[in-house]
């Protein structure tokens, strides 16, 4: 699994880590949303349905 976020598209809104249900990502220091346990993921694919600039990818590998 590859979960890819595009840092210069992410304007860490925060979507995606409200609707993650495994609670995968966070919103950094830096306001952008960052990868905090990847070996959770579910591959669900919410943070990347919801995320309204379209830097988040999910692929299975």
């Amino acid at each position: 699994m590859s979960l890819k976020i595009h840092a210069n598209r992410c304007k860490g809104c925060g979507i995606c880590v409200e609707f993650c249900p495994k609670k995968v990502l966070a919103v950094s220091q830096l306001e952008k949303v960052e990868v905090v346990k990847e070996k959770d993921c579910i591959m669900c694919r919410q943070c990347e349905m919801r995320c309204p600039d379209f830097a988040i990818f999910v692929h299975k590998e």
